[in-house]
């Protein structure tokens, strides 16, 4: 019995707080009774529970954090401020938190983790004060008027996870300090207007998994240093104004070992296909329509195990389609038109538009 209480009561008490001098009063108060070979009472158990959560009611939110929210609220406008009620961010005894933060305990203190604030129509130029969230993990302002830069403080944010700013109008080149996030898994800037070239720093990201940098206008060659990013599962580069060639993109050996879905659709690529695209043997999506590439398709990509869609449409390629494609097992869709195919080559599959769904990217 005395252990069960122990244990009861020195987990409830690490889910409330985390402060060294309560542990020890914690360890100090359970190991004596624990030497007596008796229960602690019940009276001084709920006692020292109700102390904990006092504790918690009362603890307020790092002024850091405040100061930050407020600058974000100064410059977000009405659309939020109705819904940011309150002096504490975190909530307190008369309001809950803030609509869109997520906050948890650190030590005495709360400390703001999470800051989503999308599809509320926000005008105006990215919010710097976000980067003195020093304890964010997710960052979710998408389907806004954002305007302007991403500021170079982005790579202060060392505990973030997910960067969700796509459905915007951010606009100059992609800040290079974003290769600093080394725990990020998620990175979306998708439909704004960047410019200039892909940063080659993105590749710093060891844990990066699904990156989205459609529908903007970079321009240059995609860095082949991004084949190194061992977890790598969704790189989506198309609709921009990017050059070079897919053989210069996986020119490293055992680059991009698990990548499934390879989008470069709608841009200025030319060259051919190389036979070495099939080492890529996770790929399932391979999107290049609407290029300048030209030659013949290898038949090798048929030994790609899962490959399901294959973009090739609106292109220069010539020659024939191996049969190995027509019998591959999970080949749904092969886009062919406008090339310069053989007459007898046909397109595989009833040419449904694919779709990404929210849902997919989280």
């Amino acid at each position: 019995m005395v252990k069960k209480y122990y244990k009861l009561c020195l987990f409830l008490f690490f889910v409330c707080l985390n402060t060294k001098i309560l542990i020890e009063i914690e360890i100090s108060f359970f190991v004596s009774f624990n030497s007596m070979g008796s229960s602690p009472p019940w009276n001084l158990i709920s006692s020292l529970f109700f102390f904990l959560l006092l504790t918690i009611v009362h603890s307020k939110t790092v002024k850091r954090d405040v100061k930050a929210l407020n600058e974000i609220k100064a410059s977000l406008g009405w659309r939020v401020v109705y819904q940011w009620v309150g002096d504490d961010p975190c909530g307190d005894g008369d309001h809950p938190p803030w609509s869109g933060v997520t906050c948890s305990q650190q030590g005495d203190y709360r400390v703001v983790t999470e800051l989503e604030v999308y599809s509320v129509s926000i005008v105006g130029p990215f919010p710097v004060a976000v980067t003195n969230l020093l304890d964010l993990t997710r960052l979710d302002l998408h389907n806004n008027k954002l305007t302007g830069a991403i500021p170079p403080q982005i790579g202060k944010l060392r505990h973030l996870r997910i960067l969700n700013l796509r459905w915007n109008k951010l606009q100059d080149v992609i800040p290079p300090e974003i290769g600093e996030l080394k725990k990020l898994t998620h990175l979306y800037l998708s439909f704004n207007n960047f410019k200039g070239e892909i940063p080659k720093e993105l590749a710093n990201l060891p844990e990066l998994r699904y990156l989205y940098l459609h529908e903007n206008r970079l321009t240059g060659k995609i860095p082949p240093e991004l084949g190194t990013i061992r977890n790598l599962r969704y790189l989506d580069l198309g609709n921009n104004h990017l050059i070079g060639t897919i053989r210069e993109l996986i020119s490293r050996e055992g680059c991009f070992p698990s990548l499934r879905n390879l989008y470069l659709n709608n841009n200025q690529l030319s060259g051919g296909i190389p036979a070495q695209l099939a080492n890529l043997t996770n790929l399932e999506i391979l999107y290049l329509s609407h290029n300048k590439m030209s030659g013949a398709i290898p038949s090798d990509l048929a030994r790609i195990p899962k490959l399901t869609y294959l973009y090739l449409d609106h292109n220069f390629f010539t020659g024939g389609i191996a049969d190995a494609f027509y019998k591959h097992p999970f080949l749904k869709e092969l886009y062919i038109e406008r090339n310069q195919f053989r007459p007898s080559v046909k397109p595989k599959g009833t040419h449904k538009v694919l779709e990404v769904f929210d849902a997919e990217l989280f």
